[in-house]
C-alpha cells in the first residue's frame, strides 16, 4: 500500500520539463507519475528558482496538465511550527539532487530527470503501488 498524504517538493526545469529556461521545455516524462502521486493523495509543492511571470508560466503548466499543486515555493502548514524559509517536505525530486536518476533527452546537451527510474524508486520507497 502506498504512502498517502506525503508532501513532495518537485523542481521544474530539468526535472519536470527539459532544460529550456527561460522558456518552458518539453515534459520530461513527469506528467503520468505526478498525476499518479496526486491521485494517491500526495501533495506537490513546486520548488523552483523561477519567479514573477516565469513562475506564473510554470504554475500554469501544471494546471494545463491537470496536476494539482498543494503550494508553490512554500509549505503553508509549516508556519505553525517554524519560521524557517527551508521548505519542509517528505521527499524532494530535483535533477540536481545527488542520486536523482538522469537521462539525456534527444538532442539535449544537459541531462534531465529520468521519470521511468524515479517511478521505480517511488514504488520501492512506498510512495506508489
Amino acid at each position: 500500500m502506498a504512502i498517502r498524504n506525503a508532501i513532495i517538493a518537485v523542481d521544474f526545469d530539468g526535472t519536470v520539463v527539459t532544460h529550456a529556461y527561460p522558456e518552458i521545455g518539453e515534459d520530461a516524462g513527469a506528467v503520468p507519475v505526478l498525476r499518479e502521486l496526486t491521485g494517491n493523495g500526495c501533495r506537490l509543492i513546486l520548488y523552483t528558482m523561477r519567479h514573477g511571470a516565469l513562475l506564473t508560466e510554470a504554475v500554469e503548466w501544471f494546471r494545463r496538465h491537470g496536476i494539482p499543486l498543494y503550494a508553490v515555493n512554500e509549505n503553508p502548514a509549516q508556519r505553525r511550527w517554524t519560521s524557517s524559509p527551508k521548505i519542509h517536505a517528505d521527499l524532494y525530486i530535483d535533477d540536481s539532487n545527488l542520486g536523482c536518476p538522469l537521462r539525456f533527452a534527444e538532442g539535449e546537451k544537459r541531462p534531465v530527470a529520468d521519470w521511468t527510474r524515479i517511478r521505480e524508486q517511488l514504488v520501492r520507497e512506498g510512495f506508489l503501488d
